[in-house]
């Protein structure tokens, strides 16, 4: 009984020991695997490092070159946005050469004892008034094409707001200035016609742009500025274009309340709103609104 004891005893401690070198076995077989693990794990992750900071390199040169290619391109940008300045602005430059250039310069000259036209000037081009707008029907009146359609406007809605305004005369040639002066100078005397006729050459008649009113009733010369006719042109008329020649206290002739002469919108509209006479202007201002004579 003792001797199995004891064999039962060897056995156990033989498969103890055996147990615990296997288990230590594996136990170096594991750490082994672990360390491998670790090391594949370091290598791997080293690697993954160095293709990171590589990556990052390359982004940061991508951005550098981003960066350039950036500025590069906008500088671009305002070197075309600044030639396209330029040539818009050569473009308005040249169309506003091309608008003076077909505008006759004579047109905003101040023909009254200063400029002289000769005899030979006649408007680029003269158009019939309707019979319709013409104190006497029977009497033929022009005036610069140009001009027409602004001073139809301007009676067409005169009538409309009950406003009674004829024409009296409209353009006149050299010769037919002198026809009228001499006329004058008949029945006024010389010294008194000077006072408010012009002189062949000198007069705004031969341009093609002025014109001389009356009311349908035929009032004229002294009474016109009494009539609701003059107050509505001296408020409206710039909006066509128009203006009031001699004022009272010109320096040329006496007050015509009756002569008005088309300068252009926007000239026109300029003097009424500084309260100022086109014959107080200096001829260089005035020849800078030749590109705006007859906008609409």
């Amino acid at each position: 009984m003792r001797k199995e004891n004891k064999n039962l005893i060897i056995l156990c401690a033989a498969v103890l020991f055996l147990g615990t070198g296997y288990l230590a076995y594996q136990n170096s077989l594991l750490k082994d695997e672990i360390a491998s693990v670790k090391k594949e794990f370091a290598d791997k992750k080293n690697e993954l490092e160095a293709v990171i900071s590589n990556l990052q390199k390359d982004l940061e040169t991508a951005k550098i070159e981003r960066n350039g290619w950036e500025e590069r391109y906008n500088a671009e940008v305002s070197k075309i946005t600044f030639l396209a300045v330029q040539v818009e602005s050569i473009k308005g430059t040249v169309g506003i050469l091309e608008k003076i250039k077909q505008t006759d310069l004579e047109l905003l000259k101040k023909y009254s004892k200063i400029y002289f036209l000769n005899e030979n000037y006649v408007p680029s081009s003269l158009v019939a008034i309707d019979a319709q707008y013409i104190f006497n029907p029977q009497k033929k009146l022009q005036i610069h094409a140009g001009v027409y359609g602004h001073l139809k406007n301007m009676l067409d809605v005169a009538k409309a707001e009950g406003i009674n305004l004829s024409l009296l005369s409209a353009s006149r040639s050299f010769y037919e200035q002198a026809g009228v002066k001499s006329a004058y100078s008949v029945t006024f005397g010389a010294g008194s016609a000077n006072q408010f006729s012009a002189d062949q050459g000198y007069s705004e008649h031969q341009l093609g742009t002025t014109v001389d009113f009356t009311s349908t009733n035929g009032e004229q010369f002294a009474g016109f500025d009494k009539l609701p006719a003059y107050e509505w042109l001296k408020n409206n008329a710039y909006k066509y274009g128009f203006i009031l020649s001699y004022s009272k206290g010109n320096s040329y002739y006496i007050y015509e309340p009756w002569h008005w002469r088309f300068v252009g919108k926007q000239l026109a509209a300029d003097l009424f709103a500084q309260n100022k006479n086109f014959y107080d202007m200096d001829q260089r201002e005035i020849d800078t609104y030749l590109q705006f004579f007859f906008d609409k």
